[in-house]
């Protein structure tokens, strides 16, 4: 899904980490096209509205948070309420009585779970339940590839967008793309990096990479997995389509079980997960299309609530 594509309007997208949200500054990001901006009220509260002012249509993230939790356009002063976007005050004009209804911003949905905040285009959608964990590690990383451009270069070689420090992920598939309870799941076969003794090549693959992919919004759970399908890593990878071709990443990472001797000593420590800003332009030229040759058609198919067949797989 590219930004200039139409968006779902009924979809939750994790634009921001929990503390990337404050108070003190409104933050600006966008949903495609669309600019929102962020903030917290006076109760803590995170609050998203349309980046712009209905009178100039100046960026509110420009502007201020009010110690009573308000919006404050930086332009001519504007208040506007975070919950329901009424225009609160205009300064010299302190009777709310003179803004009528119509005299309002586009204020979207809001939820905050797991340490990422989740907007909603359509303010009416019921926010989804996410399983609660606590995570070691988290960053922010903006991409210059599309939405699309993104998802498709995970399907095919994650390697292009992310790292996992001792691990090697390989072009065979343990299980092909297919759908799983709404999610287009996928498990990669992985090596221990470095040299193979005596070779280079060994048969065994004593690592797997899970991913599941919401076919929406691309949100998408990474585990790696050994051989006795123990957790050793997991995170959360949120791409989001934002404004320019660009996209958005925001991920959260936690460690799982703990893996004997050097290798499981790459694990733990100081984070072991690089979620890259940019992307070998090389690499990515000459990466063949394979997963996301037919990733596409399972998404749509998901996503019109069609069951796929048997046989309806993205081939590697």
């Amino acid at each position: 899904m590219d930004a200039a594509m139409s968006l779902d309007q009924d979809a939750w997208w994790a634009v921001a980490r929990s503390e990337e949200v404050t108070s003190e500054k409104p933050l600006s990001v966008d949903i495609g096209d669309q600019p929102v901006v962020l903030w917290r009220d006076n109760q803590g509260i995170a609050r998203a509205m349309e980046d712009r002012c209905p009178h100039r249509r100046a960026p509110l993230s420009l502007g201020c948070v009010r110690d009573n939790g308000w919006i404050q356009c930086g332009y001519h002063g504007w208040s506007f309420d975070g919950e329901t976007g009424r225009l609160k005050e205009i300064p010299n004009m302190k009777d709310q009585q003179r803004f009528p209804p119509v005299y309002k911003a586009n204020a979207f949905g809001v939820t905050e779970q797991a340490g990422l905040v989740r907007v909603c285009l359509n303010p009416n959608v019921a926010a989804p339940l996410v399983a609660a964990r606590r995570y070691d590690y988290c960053g922010t990383a903006n991409v210059s590839l599309t939405h699309r451009e993104y998802l498709n270069a995970l399907y095919d070689d994650p390697s292009l967008l992310f790292s996992i420090r001792g691990v090697h992920f390989t072009s065979y598939l343990m299980a092909e793309l297919h759908e799983e309870d709404g999610k287009l799941v996928m498990e990669r076969s992985c090596q221990w990096a470095g040299m193979h003794w005596p070779a280079h090549f060994v048969a065994e693959f004593p690592l797997t990479l899970l991913t599941k992919t919401d076919p929406v919004t691309g949100e998408t759970e990474l585990l790696l997995r050994d051989d006795e399908f123990r957790s050793l890593f997991h995170a959360v990878l949120a791409p989001v389509p934002s404004a320019r071709g660009v996209t958005a990443v925001r991920w959260r990472a936690s460690q799982g079980a703990r893996y004997p001797g050097v290798r499981g000593a790459l694990l733990r420590g100081i984070n072991p997960l690089t979620v890259f800003s940019s992307v070998n332009g090389t690499k990515l030229r000459t990466t063949k299309p394979s997963v996301s040759m037919n990733g596409e058609d399972l998404r749509e198919a998901i996503m019109e609530g069609a069951q796929p067949s048997p046989g309806q797989t993205a081939a590697a």
